[in-house]
């Protein structure tokens, strides 16, 4: 038994630091992965809904059994991704794509969501826009200049957030204690709902992208 619960940790420990599988927990599971060029995948199907984030441009054809759809995105793009039968994908242009996959493991939600009074897309929509909405998710474009700040807001809901740029941040909380927050471009992350006030430090401009979980 000790030696199997020790392979069970192991295991885990290993899915945990999968650059492949950057996020996991009872709402989401993220993918990160790169496709090449003019390959084919194997037959297979999506049993769940999900949010695609393209890091490059491309294009994609997906053959499902009676017919063909075409995708062409931008890199930075995010596309929904409704639960889908049999198909065989591959990328048409000419470069290698790395997606991020956003799995939703949970249901819409039965009611409306509820943002708090500070919401950033309410109270600062210059630097927050909606992309995309629906029962599962809300999917916000973050865009901050160099040495921009954004006031005191709230994230009312739990978040994967997909960084586009470099991030270089001072973070305010609510006690007014100040604390870093750095990541590189491709970085994905888990967010909580918190309160704080944002300061791009660096002297380049700012993109993410935030997938809030509603179910």
């Amino acid at each position: 038994m000790r030696i199997t619960m020790a392979m069970a940790a192991l295991a885990a420990c290993a899915l945990a630091q999968d650059p492949r599988v950057p996020v996991e927990n009872d709402k989401v599971k993220v993918l990160k992965v790169t496709q090449n060029p003019h390959t084919k995948t194997k037959l297979h199907k999506h049993d769940i809904n999900r949010v695609m984030i393209y890091l490059n441009p491309g294009k994609q054809t997906i053959a499902y059994q009676g017919k063909t759809v075409n995708l062409n995105w931008k890199a930075g793009e995010a596309l929904w991704s409704a639960a889908a039968g049999m198909h065989i994908a591959e990328i048409t242009s000419n470069d290698a794509v790395t997606i991020v996959e956003v799995e939703l493991k949970k249901a819409g939600a039965k009611t409306p969501a509820k943002y708090p009074a500070l919401d950033p897309v309410n109270i600062d929509p210059k630097h927050y826009k909606v992309e995309m909405e629906n029962d599962q998710v809300r999917v916000v474009r973050v865009k901050i200049g160099p040495k921009e700040k954004v006031p005191m807001h709230e994230h009312g809901l739990d978040r994967v957030v997909v960084y586009l740029t470099d991030q270089d941040f001072k973070i305010t909380a609510p006690d007014g204690k100040v604390s870093p927050a750095v990541h590189k471009a491709g970085d994905v992350s888990w967010g909580t709902p918190n309160k704080h006030a944002d300061e791009n430090a660096s002297g380049k401009p700012f993109e993410i992208l935030v997938v809030e979980v509603k179910g």
